[in-house]
This record gives structure tokens, C-alpha cells and sequence, in this order.
């Protein structure tokens, strides 16, 4: 049986080599498609290998007839539409680990730029200038390195900074202590990341609740003359409080490789002479583009030739008969997994896992594998997926311990998740009603009916007369509507939990105006 594999963006010579070299495989290279072309052209195909050129969109996988896999050179996935290739049952992979270095040392690159004034420089010079003293930097050595987010490419950015002996913190929930300590950094809060840095780079996703997580409030708790640096994703940093804070001599200079608007045509950071700037050349190196393409062209050899599946971000490893059986329980636990990420509070140091009832016939892996992608991704982004979601949750010094019983008690089957943090503990437990659809039917000590998906508001509130109303009413003023509501007590007039699905997201400002509201003790908004 041969295999067609349409390549649409520009790989290397080696990568393509890879597929080329399997007599099972029919390789095209074509990196000119338009995308009515593309649409026309995939239906014929087993295999598709992109870039972030090429968008894989919906119309172009409902038109794919045969597509079994799509394979990113890279580590981004906005190109592709991985919600319609999982309906289409196309695997999606891509190459999470390729970038690192690259990255990495462009951070590094840039801090030094940034400090020694190297582009400024060698503007002036090509001027036929000779200003040594204007351009009078600053050095590395013994200033302290504030890291938000400590994965692969943080981790990286630490090791080369202190090898230039310079005192690293770092933030990221999802890293006990004592990792950190290995690696000589100390884990602490955003605070001190801001109130104690000369230097503070990013190295997070660009989510919901990282978008503008350094802001105008942020900028003044930092001490005077300090420099940040974005080569993760823009926005992250607020460009326009940047720019303030620059102008009124609170942040010496900063360093950016990523932008809210790609190109930033518009920035008033090129306007700024104590800014640095990259057109997103973070991956651009030689080595990377190599590795990337070699690394997805062995993925996806791989999978259509059976020898396995590796750095899948939408399927689990599993025989294909056995995971439509257990597909809804996999979906149910990486939800549960993404929900605990978004209630808890603090550095998370332990999760335990218990399975109960029907369950036990099937091997277990796949599902902690699901409830781990499901915690880290709302941390990590595309970089986690089913294959190395456990290793990373190793590499972070969370401990997972697994039981299991067969005594059926309210359920024929249940997952029950508890995890623990520096600061508290949280449980949750799902189940299947029809063995279709997923419920949540405990969260903490209150159990409750909810379906986890959408936009959810859970609110913890004291159990008191007209507490639903009082709350409904401030949805409906804001013209957020409700789908459905679940309400869990501990007792006549105790603590309880009201868990509302809405059909749209909910503002800031919508946030504040709950949590101020009276009985109301936290509200936590959950996206799945």
C-alpha cells in the first residue's frame, strides 16, 4: 500500500530525504498552493507536512478524503484546526522540542544586546560616529534574572545566564521547589519577580490569563532601570504600558522578538531608541529549521507505517478499536485534568488519581496521560501533548500516584483527582451518564451535576436565601446568558458551590462584580 504525502511549506533536504527513502511513500513537494488549490489537492492525500505558511483550515480537512495526519514543523499551531481534524479522526503532531536552543540563545543574544547597546552601536559607527560614551552599557554579572515560566526554553534561558553568575528567579506554577533547586533557581511569586529583577523575560503560551499579565500594575512594582524581554509570544507584555513606562524612566530598555500586531507596522516601540527588536527570529537558525523538519518527517513516517505515534497533540496512543470505546472517558479526564489548573491556587507538588468501577477493565495509562495534558496545557500550550505530557510533569517534580478499586459505590465508574499544592488541596470527580456524556459530580467537598464544557463560573458562596438570584441577576444585567446551573452545600446554611455554564465569556469587570458580591467567598472562571 503506498502512502501520499503532500509537504506544502519549505522543508529541508534532509527531511524530505526521510520520506522519500520509503518505498511505501509517494512524496510531493509543492510550496505554492493557494488555498483553493490546496483544498482541490488534498483529497488524494494520506499525509500533510506544513510550516506556518500553509493554513489547515476546516474546508481543507472536511475536503481530505484520506488524510490520516498532519504533521507542524514547529511548535505553533494557529495554522492548523486541530478541533476539526480530531472530529475527522486525523492526527495531529508537531515538534515541541525543536525550537529550544534556538530560542534560548536568541533570549540570551538579545539581554546582551540590550545591555551593551550593540545595535545602537553599530548604527551610530555606520554613521561615521565614534560615541563611545553614550553608549556605555551595563553588565550581566551578579544582576538578578526574573523567568517567567520555567519549561524547556526558561530552563534553558536560566542555565546561560547563570553561567554568567547572574541570581536567577523564576515563577511557574507547575514546578515544585526542590526542581527548581536542582537546577540552582529559586521559585518564588510574580512580586518578587517584579519587585527584585534587573531583567525579566517571558516564556509562557499566550492565553487568556497571560495576555497582559505585565501591565501598567506590574510596571510599578518593579525598581527603577529595570529591562524586559519577550521571545515567546506577543502580548504577553502590554506594548502601550511599555512604552509609558520607557518614556517616564521606569524600565531602562527592553528586548522583543514577538509582537501584538505581526508586523507591528503600528508600534510605537520602533519609535523607541532603548528597544531592541527582531522580527520573530527566535526559531530562525539553521540547526532548528533542520531539526524540526527532520523531526516531523520522522513523526509522521512513523505513524503511517505503524512503528507508533510520538508528539500527538489531539490523540492518545492507544489501538484505534479500544479508543472509540473509551474516547468519552479520555475527554472526560483531560477536562478534569484542565479544570484543576484553573481552580488552583500555588505551586502544585502532588496528584493523585483513583479510578473506580467499569474502568479497571481497560489499561489506565491513556487516561492519567489525558488528566496531565489536561493540567499542563493551560500552562504550556501546544508544547505538552499525549506522548510527553508524564515526562514533563517528571521534569517539573510534580508526583503522580495512581490507585484503583473495583467497589462500585454511586458510580459504575468514576475518576477522582486530587491534587495538591504549596497552598491547598482540590478534588474533583467525573463521571459518564449514557456512557457518552460527561458530568462533573464533585468539586471539593460539595457535590454537584455540571457539564464540563464552555465557559464555566464556579462560585463559592455561603449558603444563604437568594444567594442564585442574587447572582443570575448580575448575568443578566451584563447579558450573559445561562445555560444551566448545578448548586452543592455542605449543609443547610454552610459553605457551598454554584457551578454556571454560560453561553459566552464572561469580562473582567463581570469577575469583579461577582466576587464583590455579598456571601460570595471566590469565583473561578473555567474554559474548556
Amino acid at each position: 500500500m503506498a502512502f501520499k504525502v503532500l509537504i506544502s511549506d519549505s522543508l529541508s533536504k534532509e527531511a524530505v530525504d526521510i520520506l522519500e527513502r520509503e518505498k511505501e511513500f509517494k512524496v510531493d513537494v509543492n510550496t505554492k498552493l493557494t488555498p483553493d488549490e490546496l483544498k482541490k489537492a488534498i483529497k488524494d492525500y494520506d499525509a500533510l507536512l506544513v510550516r506556518s505558511a500553509t493554513k489547515v483550515t476546516k474546508d481543507v480537512i472536511s475536503a481530505a478524503d484520506k488524510l490520516k495526519i498532519i504533521g507542524r514543523a514547529g511548535v505553533g499551531l494557529d495554522n492548523v484546526d486541530v478541533e476539526a481534524a480530531s472530529k475527522k479522526g486525523v492526527i495531529v503532531v508537531n515538534t515541541p522540542g525543536g525550537n529550544t536552543i534556538s530560542t534560548a540563545e536568541h533570549t540570551v543574544t538579545m539581554m546582551l544586546a540590550l545591555s551593551r547597546n550593540i545595535p545602537q552601536a553599530d548604527f551610530s559607527m555606520r554613521k561615521g560616529e565614534w560615541e563611545r560614551k553614550k553608549f556605555t552599557g551595563v553588565e550581566l554579572y551578579g544582576k538578578t534574572l526574573g523567568i517567567v515560566g520555567l519549561g524547556r526554553i526558561g530552563t534553558e534561558v536560566a542555565k546561560r545566564a547563570l553561567s554568567f553568575e547572574m541570581k536567577v528567579l523564576a515563577y511557574d506554577p507547575y514546578l515544585s521547589a526542590e526542581k527548581a533547586k536542582e537546577l540552582g533557581i529559586e521559585l518564588v511569586d510574580l512580586n518578587r519577580i517584579f519587585k527584585e529583577s534587573d531583567y525579566i523575560t517571558v516564556h509562557t503560551p499566550l492565553t487568556d490569563e497571560t495576555k497582559h499579565m505585565i501591565s501598567e500594575k506590574e510596571f510599578s512594582l518593579m525598581k527603577k532601570g529595570v529591562r524586559l524581554l519577550n521571545c515567546a509570544r506577543g502580548g504577553i507584555i502590554d506594548e502601550e504600558a511599555l512604552v509609558r513606562a520607557i518614556e517616564g524612566g521606569k524600565v531602562a530598555g527592553a528586548a522583543f522578538d514577538v509582537y501584538e500586531e505581526e508586523p507591528p507596522k503600528n508600534s510605537k516601540l520602533l519609535k523607541l531608541d532603548k528597544v531592541v527588536l527582531t522580527p520573530h527570529l527566535g526559531a530562525s537558525t539553521e540547526e532548528a529549521q533542520v531539526n524540526v523538519a527532520i523531526d516531523v518527517a520522522n513523526t509522521v513516517r512513523d505513524a503511517l507505517l505503524g512503528r507508533g505515534i510520538r508528539n500527538a497533540v489531539n490523540v492518545p496512543c492507544v489501538d484505534a478499536e479500544i479508543y472509540k470505546v473509551i474516547e468519552p472517558y479520555l475527554k472526560l479526564a483531560e477536562k478534569m485534568g484542565s479544570m484543576h489548573t484553573q481552580l488552583a491556587e500555588g505551586h502544585v507538588k502532588r496528584v493523585k488519581i483513583r479510578y473506580v468501577g467499569d474502568l479497571l477493565k481497560y489499561d489506565l495509562a491513556p487516561f492519567t496521560v489525558s488528566i496531565m495534558k489536561g493540567m499542563l496545557t493551560p500552562i504550556l500550550q501546544e508544547t505538552v501533548n499525549y506522548v510527553n505530557s508524564l515526562v514533563i510533569a517528571k521534569e517539573r517534580g510534580i508526583s503522580i500516584v495512581e490507585s484503583k478499586t473495583a467497589e462500585i459505590q454511586d458510580f459504575a465508574s468514576l475518576i477522582i483527582v486530587e491534587v495538591e499544592t504549596d497552598k491547598s488541596k482540590g478534588v474533583i470527580c467525573g463521571t459518564l451518564f449514557t456512557k457518552v456524556d460527561p458530568r462533573i459530580v464533585k468539586i471539593n467537598e460539595f457535590y454537584v451535576d455540571c457539564v464540563p464544557e464552555g465557559n464555566m463560573l464556579v462560585v463559592f458562596n455561603k449558603d444563604v436565601p437568594g444567594i442564585i438570584g442574587q447572582l443570575g441577576t448580575i448575568f443578566g444585567k451584563n447579558s450573559i446568558n445561562i445555560a444551566s446551573v448545578s448548586f452543592g452545600r455542605e449543609e443547610k446554611g454552610g459553605r457551598a458551590v454554584s457551578v454556571w455554564n454560560v453561553d459566552s465569556d464572561v469580562p473582567k469587570k463581570v469577575l469583579d462584580e461577582l466576587r464583590s458580591a455579598k456571601n460570595v467567598e471566590g469565583v473561578k472562571l473555567v474554559k474548556l
